[in-house]
């Protein structure tokens, strides 16, 4: 927060003691009797007793006072000036002038102002605390032959939870027994429960359906994604977006440049008019010019769309991602793992004249036994128990060599190996019905080809023709041949289609559509593969990014789920967000360039300036707190209701937004 708002800092409140009603905010107290003080003070005038309502304006400008010049002080001893400043010098001017109403005044709608702030900005804070609280009190756990219920705290790498029907998941852990489904709406912002069994990861926070699970827990509370979710979420609201930088460079020097302006105003009209009449008139310009709107106007509105967008399930890490992203106008997806599934498996062995389709098999699955490639996992769901190939190595973007039986063997693209006249019309005909081909060759002699696919997300077209619908541009990045990314590219709606793809000549790509286009472009991936194009993307968004470490920590933007109709809901809010910001940007300086003027003419007084101005404030901070609002954007599904997450009882970060 910049110092130049209007004191948040000096104020000192324990976010995690942040009230909870609007009412209980001692601001909001303490001006609630600086306003009854002062209608009383204006009633008494109005009766004839000018002592009695004197008495009554400084009580309430004493009380109104009480909630911005004690820290004012505080921050001045320690060399800070902000609005707060500002607004001290004119309370005692106006007190030391005779001018009770108005000092009055200015100390109760400021007080009023700086309450309402404090607490919009506390109350989206504490939510995310408040997913700290889905990690339940107790913890029951496996520990020599015995059930023992512990605190969550005490809980360690490799103890086993028992986890009943209906109970919260205390940490990240691996099913080792049992079946039931998993609701993970407060984590990933996707309401439709989970199918989980005997090696299925679980996460932090979510619950339990109707099964018992025996779950090794594979971090401490401490170290959770849960945890780890609410340090970055943190951390990025510290961070600051261009536009909240540009408010912070504008209003830190404003607030110095307003004191010597109204120095001048006072001293020069005093040497040729009425002192009183001018350095009252420098009093006003000191308010009129008080840049606590502007100050206020972009963070107030980054943690209040940061806060709505996780309840998608969507981390955005900071003003930064969060203007970036609204600026975003081509979207390039990558295929594996973001339009697909990301779980190939096995749909075709096409053997050579003469050659065993087992055969074919086995030779590929020795070769993939060690490998950690999505392909490996499908060829080793079929094959039964493979002898692992010896002296294996990777050819980069072709395929993988090793010795299968004391032989040469290989396993890759149709365009390293050549299938050969016989193979060659099979292999075109997998790759045209969106197949993934690795052709084997053993000892020189091809032995066969693979067919891989894997399927598109069944939301995929409705997500593409979403984004289309609402003017943002669409391409799909992929390794993979040009036959069967066009093949899958068909049925997803995209026409523009990159293929066979190094990670290098992604990143180069995106490079390539941020200068052919105007806007920002953002790469859709599993923030693993595709750093590079990741990092080189104006705003890189991970796919399923819950419980993968590169992934929260490398990416901008985070989608938690994988649901990817998330992505369309999350530009079209980021979009929304960032026109707010503008908005506020824009009515914060024409406060300013308007009111200065007319206080330095005398056609403003100060209790019409504090109205107007603080009004204004009160206003800039509604319209950022509108970003915490989710819109539904058509062809998208609506966020969870809260009927339908009620046994959550918390979202990823719940922003407590009062819009």
């Amino acid at each position: 927060m910049s110092d130049a708002c209007c004191g948040h800092d000096e104020h000192g409140h324990d976010e995690d003691e942040a009230p909870q009603r609007l009412w209980q905010v001692r601001e909001i107290q303490f001006a609630a009797v600086a306003g009854i003080l002062l209608a009383a003070g204006f009633a008494a005038e109005w009766l004839g007793t000018g002592l009695t309502g004197t008495v009554l304006h400084v009580a309430a400008a004493g009380a109104g006072g009480w909630t911005f010049v004690p820290g004012t002080l505080r921050a001045l001893r320690r060399g800070r000036i902000g609005v707060g400043t500002l607004m001290t010098i004119a309370l005692v001017g106006a007190l030391a002038l005779g001018q009770f109403g108005e000092a009055a005044a200015l100390a109760f709608l400021f007080s009023i102002s700086e309450a309402l702030e404090d607490f919009s900005l506390s109350r989206t804070r504490r939510g995310l605390r408040a997913l700290l609280a889905l990690v339940p009190e107790q913890v029951c756990v496996l520990r020599a032959g015995r059930e023992v219920t512990i605190s969550p705290q005490e809980l360690r790498i490799g103890d086993r939870m028992l986890v009943r029907a209906g109970e919260r998941i205390a940490s990240d852990g691996v099913v080792t027994a049992g079946r039931s489904s998993v609701d993970t709406s407060a984590i990933t912002g996707e309401s439709m429960p989970v199918e989980t069994g005997p090696g299925e990861a679980v996460f932090a926070g979510s619950i339990n359906g109707n099964g018992a699970l025996t779950v090794e827990a594979t971090a401490t509370v401490a170290g959770n994604s849960l945890a780890k979710v609410v340090r970055i979420v943190e951390d990025a609201q510290r961070r600051k977006g261009t536009r909240q930088r540009v408010a912070d460079r504008i209003a830190r020097p404003l607030v110095p440049a307003v004191m010597v302006l109204a120095v001048l105003i006072g001293g020069f009209g005093a040497l040729f008019g009425d002192p009183a009449t001018w350095i009252e008139r420098a009093l006003v310009v000191l308010v009129a010019a008080s840049p606590c709107a502007l100050a206020i106007s972009v963070p107030v509105t980054v943690i209040a769309a940061v806060g709505a967008a996780s309840r998608l399930g969507v981390l955005v890490k900071g003003g930064a991602a969060l203007e970036t992203l609204g600026a975003v106008r081509t979207v390039a997806l990558d295929k594996t793992g973001t339009l697909t599934r990301n779980a190939p498996a096995v749909t075709d062995i096409v053997p050579a004249d003469g050659i065993p389709a087992e055969r074919v098999l086995a030779v590929a699955a020795a070769l993939e036994a060690r490998s950690e490639h999505p392909l490996a996992a499908a060829i080793l769901g079929a094959a039964p128990e493979p002898v692992p190939a010896r002296d294996v190595s990777t050819v980069p973007g072709a395929g993988l060599e090793g010795i299968v039986e004391g032989r040469r063997a290989r396993l890759g693209k149709p365009g390293w190996i050549a299938p050969g006249n016989a193979l060659a019309g099979e292999v075109a005909r997998l790759q045209e019905a969106g197949a993934t081909v690795a052709v084997i060759e053993h000892d020189g002699t091809v032995l066969g080809a693979i067919g891989i696919r894997d399927e598109l997300r069944p939301e995929a077209f409705e997500t593409v023709k979403a984004l289309h619908d609402n003017g943002f541009r669409v391409a799909m990045l992929t390794g993979d041949n040009a036959r069967t990314a066009a093949a899958l590219a068909a049925q997803a709606g995209i026409t523009a289609v990159h293929a066979e793809l190094r990670p290098a000549d992604k990143a180069a790509l995106v490079e390539r559509l941020r200068g052919r286009h105007r806007g920002q472009v953002a790469m859709v991936g599993d923030g693993v593969n595709d750093a590079p194009a990741l990092a080189t993307a104006d705003v890189g968004i991970a796919m399923g990014a819950m419980g993968t470490d590169v992934a929260l920590e490398t990416a901008d933007v985070a989608l938690m789920g994988t649901d990817l109709r998330h992505l369309p809901q999350a530009l079209h809010h980021a979009r929304r967000a960032r026109a707010i910001m503008l908005q506020n940007m824009a009515l914060s300086a024409a406060i300013v360039l308007i009111l200065v003027p007319l206080a330095a003419a005398g056609l403003l007084g100060l209790a019409g300036v504090v109205l107007i101005h603080e009004l204004a404030e009160v206003f800039v901070i509604g319209n950022g707190v509108r970003a915490g609002r989710l819109r539904a954007l058509p062809g998208t599904p609506q966020p969870p209701t809260e009927k339908a997450r009620r046994p959550a009882r918390h979202s990823l970060l719940d922003s407590g937004n009062p819009a």
